[in-house]
């Protein structure tokens, strides 16, 4: 197996490290509900649907008083 010359010491190895970062969530605003969320992800909103690209996929149950 090949072996390196000489060990890398904790901070060279962290200065090149720096630059590795998270990327910044998309965030999107639903046309229908006004709501925020995270781009091509479900949500649900304060009505209890849930909804992806615009649409109700699950519907709310509605409670019988």
């Amino acid at each position: 197996m090949a072996h390196p010359k000489s060990r890398i010491s904790k901070q060279r190895k962290r200065k090149r490290r720096t630059h590795y970062n998270t990327p910044i969530p998309q965030v999107a605003t639903c046309s229908v509900t006004g709501e925020k969320h995270l781009r091509h992800q479900a949500y649900w909103d304060d009505e209890g649907n849930m909804y992806y690209r615009g649409k109700v996929l699950v519907q709310a149950e509605e409670e019988d008083f």
